[in-house]
């Protein structure tokens, strides 16, 4: 009888989802408090949407004390509402940043610039310096 083969596993799915928050550049924020965004639930504010999705788990991972705060609204389609997000600083003031028709990286440079501190200009700069993109 001949032998089994053997099965290699792959990546299990701990490995993956840990792989992508810890991809560079590392999405660490400084001096904020919290993150209050409002977007439609659904069939509207596509690249809010996806930065909600794929670019917020990042930043939520790397900030663990950051307070993030996402409402996501029905919106019916004679309703005209832009998405936005407002930035809470820890001195108090507060930004509002305009999310409509934007890409999530986008969304991702234009919140790092804001509050990504030293780290963010360093790593903007090299990637600019070596002609790679800034954010995938």
């Amino acid at each position: 009888m001949p032998r089994k083969p053997k099965f290699i596993p792959g990546p299990s799915r701990l490995s993956v989802i840990l792989k992508e928050l810890n991809e560079e550049p590392r999405l660490s924020l400084t001096g904020l408090r919290g993150i209050s965004l409002k977007l439609a639930a659904r069939n509207d504010h596509f690249g809010a949407r996806h930065f909600v999705k794929e670019e917020l788990r990042r930043i939520r991972y790397a900030n663990p004390q950051l307070n993030v705060e996402v409402n996501k609204l029905p919106k019916p389609l004679q309703d005209n509402w832009t998405p936005e997000m407002v930035v809470e600083f820890e001195d108090g003031a507060k930004t509002t940043i305009n999310i409509s028709n934007k890409w999530s990286t986008s969304i991702t440079k234009e919140l790092m610039d804001l509050a990504g501190g030293d780290r963010w200009k360093e790593y903007k700069a090299t990637a600019q310096a070596a002609g790679l993109p800034i954010l995938p």
